[in-house]
């Protein structure tokens, strides 16, 4: 499973447990600036006890083309309770894409039959690799791109159970779980001690999410947020 260390990725990891899964946890440094989720993920790996934790070494800063990989500001205060159809500037190209892609083959080595996604397609940042359709076509090409899926010894599933739930139903569905929220990040830009800004898209979603669900967010986060 893509583990980000963020409040999607750390429940899906909780759901995939709950339903039986034994979970191999993958997540990146790729050069985002927010480079502190990695070790949130690491916290939420040994929290969950996953069977392997790999954090993968890719620079996507050679390119940029994003306020998460270059020295574009990140946007805040944007009205995310009325998105528009613009992919914001922290859209990272292609980023999910390279992602289940190392996914695939290492879900391809371990014969695993399923790779777990926290994509959502409601409360988000309108990125175009969220939506449905887009993962639904990742998963077609999946089982055309490897020696299992042609030799028939792996069918791959690809499992974006958030995929349809708004941010409150995902944190209703995580303290179900039991999930500690107190070990994720959520941030695009925090400050070097790990506190949230509460500005960008990805807390205000975040922020409005715990709202919505009744409960109060138990990270930090930086004052007047």
């Amino acid at each position: 499973m893509l583990l980000s260390g963020g409040l999607d990725s750390t429940t899906v990891l909780a759901v995939a447990r709950r339903d039986g899964f034994t979970p191999y946890a993958m997540t990146f440094r790729y050069g985002q600036r927010h480079s502190l989720e990695i070790d949130a993920a690491r916290r939420v790996a040994a929290a969950h006890g996953v069977a392997k934790h790999v954090v993968v070494d890719i620079d996507l800063r050679q390119w940029g083309g994003s306020a998460l990989t270059s020295d574009v500001e990140v946007p805040k205060d944007r009205d995310v309770e009325h998105p528009t159809d613009e992919i914001p500037v922290t859209y990272v190209p292609a980023r999910n894409t390279i992602f289940l892609s190392f996914a695939l083959a290492w879900a391809e080595t371990l014969n695993a039959q399923a790779i777990f996604i926290g994509v959502n397609a409601l409360d988000y940042s309108g990125y175009p690799d969220c939506r449905p359709e887009y993962i639904a076509a990742f998963e077609h090409m999946a089982n055309l791109a490897t020696r299992a899926g042609v030799e028939g010894t792996q069918r791959l599933t690809i499992h974006a159970p958030l995929q349809h739930l708004s941010k409150a139903d995902i944190v209703r569905l995580g303290r179900e779980l039991g999930v500690d929220y107190s070990i994720t990040t959520s941030c695009y830009d925090p400050a070097p001690d790990g506190t949230a800004c509460g500005h960008c898209d990805a807390c205000q979603l975040r922020l409005r999410g715990f709202a919505e669900a009744g409960s109060a967010d138990p990270i930090a986060y930086a004052a007047g947020a």
